[in-house]
């Protein structure tokens, strides 16, 4: 399928970022994209305590709400966790899963995102599914390898180019400036992609495929114009929205 014939996204994880003063930036975003013709869809995930408030600020907008993560049950004895039910009940239509921040502090493998991703098509949430490699595995030229192995781990049986889309996101480029080449991108993309057929049949070629770290208003039209990247997972630079909307504009 040609790359255009899938419709970008561009998703912000604001992370444990955010208070009631926050959401000037998403009524400000709204208001920036209000006669705009968008081309791709845009998401913003907020920590919980605002899924709703942001949800309210921007209603009108073609801007959609998600959660940043869910637990694998729908309810229960789990003080402090959230359900994808509870989510989608908050209005969110999507949820991030797999984050290497998530798989990092808190232990989490292939088979718990797994788990997390198939409860987000239980909730009626579309999984954002997150991989990457470390700097070690990246030197060590294990990247595809670990690639591989984190999308056969990581994507539940039942998942569709509707109900999900991967993020790959180097571990080494998050949060830290630094970037991959557009060849490494391309190169780790291509490798998706090819994986995804194998995984989930034909519609390995229609899923999105976003790329995250380090994207900032600069690097975005360079990144998203790179080949089988349909999008990006945006993290501190999708805190403001003049910013966000300088990775958005790649798409305009």
């Amino acid at each position: 399928m040609a790359q255009d014939a899938i419709k970008p996204l561009v998703a912000g994880n604001w992370k444990m970022n955010g208070t009631t003063a926050q959401l000037k930036e998403p009524r400000l975003l709204a208001g920036m994209l209000r006669d705009v013709k968008l081309k791709c869809d845009v998401l913003v995930c907020p920590p919980a305590t605002l899924l709703r408030r942001v949800k309210s600020v921007m209603k009108g907008s073609k801007i959609k709400v998600g959660g940043q993560d869910c637990h694998a049950a729908a309810s229960g004895a789990h003080t402090g966790d959230i359900s994808a039910e509870m989510l989608k009940d908050a209005g969110a239509t999507y949820g991030i899963v797999g984050h290497s921040e998530r798989r990092t502090n808190h232990k989490e493998t292939d088979a718990v995102v797994s788990a997390k991703a198939k409860a987000c098509h239980r909730g009626g949430l579309i999984a954002i599914i997150c991989i990457g490699e470390t700097l070690d595995e990246r030197k060590s030229g294990k990247t595809l390898d670990v690639l591989t192995t984190q999308l056969k781990g990581s994507i539940p049986e039942g998942a569709t180019a509707a109900n999900s889309v991967i993020a790959y996101e180097p571990v080494w480029a998050i949060g830290t400036g630094l970037t991959p080449t557009t060849a490494e991108v391309a190169e780790a993309h291509a490798h998706i992609r090819s994986e995804l057929g194998k995984i989930m049949g034909a519609d390995g070629a229609k899923t999105r495929i976003l790329y995250g770290g380090s994207v900032k208003p600069g690097n975005a039209v360079e990144l998203m114009s790179t080949a089988n990247v349909n999008g990006a997972l945006v993290g501190g630079a999708s805190l403001k929205a003049v910013d966000f909307i300088g990775i958005i504009k790649a798409y305009l």
